[in-house]
C-alpha cells in the first residue's frame, strides 16, 4: 500500500473536443509531486486517468486498501474531482486536493468531501502533511495547524486556512518529473497516430510575473523562477533518447521572458548538437529579432502569442502591458522566419463594445496569424477580473456540478451574439487572405463577402440579446 496515490480526474475519452484534437500531454504537476515525495522516502503511485476510465478509477479506489489520495483539480475537472473525492472518502481514503482551482475554493472542496486542500506549490506541504498523517489515527488527529499551505475543517466543522507557503526558490534542487510512474510512450504514440509526430512536454520555469487581470496565479503566484539552462538541456537530451519524440512542447507560461537565459540555453543546445522541433507560448513584448533567430535555430516551428483583443482600450483595461503593434510585429517576425504563429483571442471582456469587436477583426485580418483561437471570457475566482464583476455572476448549477466557465454574467451579450462575432472574424480573415492571393477564386470571394454581410447583420441584430 503506497503512502500516497496521485490522480487528476481528466478522462480523455469523456472529452468530445479532445477526441477530435487528440493532443494529450502528461500531467507534469502530479509527476513533480511524485518525484519530490519519492525522494523524501514516501511510497507514491500515480493513477493516470487520461487514457483510463471513471469506472476503472472507482474500482481501484473501492478495491485497494485505502491510504491517502491526492487529486489534482483544475477549472474543467471540478465535477469529476468532487465525485472522485466523495467515492474515495466513502471507501476510507484520506482525500487531499490541490492544483490551480482548489486554493480559490478551499471551503467548497472541503464541504464536498476533501479532508485537506493544498494551495500553491504542493511539494513541501504534502511532504509535511504525509508525515503528520503517518502518526495520526485519523485525519482530524493529525497535527495540522503548523503546516503552511493547507486548509481543513476541524472536528466541529470550522474552516481553517493556514498561512501560505513560501515558494520553492531553487527549482534545480527538485528532481525531474516521475515520468516512469505513467505510460509516457502512450502519449507519444497517440500524437504520432493522429498527427504523424509524437510529442512530449517539459518546463523550463515556474510562474509568470505579468498581471493580466483575468489570469489565475493560484499555484505559482506572480513569480518567475527559472531552472539552470544546462540542467534543462540535460532533461531535453534525456527525453529525446528515452522517448524518441518528433517534437516537444515547452509548457512554460511565457518561454522567452528572460533573454539572457534563452541565449545560454541555445548555446548549450548548440554545443551538444541538439535541435528538436518544438512549440511554445510567449508575449509580443518579450520577442524581438534576436529572440526569433534563436527560436528558429532551436527548432521552434510554432509560437503562440497572447493577443486577446485588437482593441488597445480593452488590452489596457486587462492590464496586458502589450501594444497592438507589438503583436502585429511579432507575427510578422515569425512569418519572416517561417515559424507558424498562433493567436489567442477573447470575446466578451468587461466593457467590450461593437467597435472593440471590429478592431479585433481588423487586427487579426492585418496580422494574418497561421492559427487563431477564440473564447468567450470567463471569470476565474481569485483574479482581479472575477472581483471586478463578482456582483454580476449567476451560478446556474450546484457548485460541485459546474465550473467557472459555466457561470453567467448578468447583462452580457448572448452566446448567439458571440457566435456571429466569431463567424464574422473568421470570414473577414479568410477574405483578407484570399485578396492577397492573385489566384483566388472569384466565386469564393463573392460568397465570403455575402457571408460577412449576413454575419455583420446578425451581430447588429443580436446586440440587445443577453443570455437568460
Amino acid at each position: 500500500m503506497p503512502d500516497l496515490l496521485l490522480t487528476h480526474g481528466y478522462f480523455l475519452y469523456e472529452d468530445p473536443k479532445e477526441l477530435k484534437v487528440m493532443k494529450p500531454y502528461a500531467p507534469l504537476g502530479i509527476l513533480y509531486l511524485c518525484s519530490h515525495l519519492r525522494s523524501k522516502g514516501f511510497s507514491v503511485d500515480v493513477f493516470d486517468t487520461t487514457f483510463s476510465s471513471r469506472d476503472a478509477l472507482i474500482q481501484h479506489l473501492q478495491s485497494e486498501k485505502p491510504s491517502v489520495l491526492g487529486i489534482y483539480a483544475n477549472l474543467m475537472t471540478r465535477s469529476n474531482v468532487v465525485e472522485i473525492a466523495g467515492i474515495a472518502r466513502s471507501a476510507g481514503w484520506t482525500v487531499v486536493v490541490g492544483g490551480p482551482e482548489p486554493g480559490a475554493y478551499a471551503l467548497e472542496y472541503l464541504q464536498e468531501g476533501a479532508d485537506f486542500v493544498v494551495s500553491g506549490e504542493g511539494e513541501h506541504s504534502l511532504e509535511e502533511l504525509l508525515t503528520a498523517l503517518r502518526v495520526a489515527k485519523t485525519p482530524t488527529d493529525a497535527k495540522r495547524s503548523d503546516i503552511s499551505g493547507i486548509a481543513y475543517l476541524d472536528a466541529e466543522g470550522h474552516f481553517h486556512q493556514n498561512p501560505a507557503r513560501t515558494q520553492i526558490a531553487d527549482l534545480d534542487a527538485q528532481p525531474w518529473p516521475a515520468r516512469k510512474a505513467i505510460d509516457i510512450q502512450r502519449y507519444v504514440e497517440t500524437w504520432r497516430t493522429h498527427h504523424g509526430k509524437g510529442s512530449v512536454n517539459f518546463i523550463t520555469a515556474r510562474g509568470c510575473p505579468f498581471r493580466c487581470q483575468w489570469c489565475s496565479h493560484q499555484v505559482y503566484g506572480q513569480t518567475h523562477r527559472r531552472r539552470n539552462p544546462i540542467k534543462v538541456v540535460d532533461e531535453v537530451e534525456w527525453l529525446v533518447k528515452e522517448y524518441s519524440p518528433d517534437m516537444l512542447w515547452v509548457s512554460d507560461d511565457v518561454f522567452t521572458i528572460n533573454h539572457t537565459w534563452l541565449r545560454e540555453y541555445a548555446k548549450e543546445m548548440r554545443q551538444r548538437g541538439l535541435r528538436m522541433p518544438f512549440e511554445c507560448i510567449s508575449r509580443a513584448d518579450r520577442l524581438n529579432d534576436e529572440m526569433f533567430d534563436l527560436l528558429q535555430e532551436l527548432g521552434c516551428f510554432r509560437i503562440w502569442i497572447g493577443s486577446e483583443s485588437g482593441s488597445q482600450r480593452l488590452l489596457d483595461s486587462m492590464d496586458r502591458g502589450v501594444k497592438i503593434e507589438q503583436v502585429q510585429r511579432a507575427i510578422e517576425m515569425s512569418r519572416q522566419r517561417k515559424i507558424q504563429s498562433g493567436m489567442f483571442l477573447m470575446w466578451g471582456y468587461e466593457g467590450e463594445e461593437m467597435q472593440d469587436i471590429e478592431a479585433t477583426i481588423q487586427h487579426v485580418s492585418k496580422s494574418k496569424p497561421d492559427i487563431f483561437f477564440t473564447t468567450v471570457s470567463y471569470p476565474i475566482k481569485g483574479t482581479p477580473y472575477y472581483r471586478q464583476i463578482e456582483d454580476k455572476l449567476v451560478q446556474l448549477k450546484p457548485w460541485g456540478q459546474s465550473s467557472d466557465r459555466e457561470i453567467k454574467i448578468k447583462g452580457r451579450h448572448s452566446l448567439r451574439y458571440y457566435a456571429y462575432a466569431d463567424k464574422l472574424l473568421r470570414d473577414e480573415v479568410e477574405l483578407s487572405r484570399l485578396k492577397d492571393n492573385a489566384a483566388s477564386d472569384i466565386a469564393l470571394l463573392n460568397q465570403l463577402q455575402t457571408d460577412i454581410q449576413v454575419s455583420r447583420a446578425g451581430l447588429l441584430a443580436t446586440q440587445a440579446e443577453v443570455d437568460a
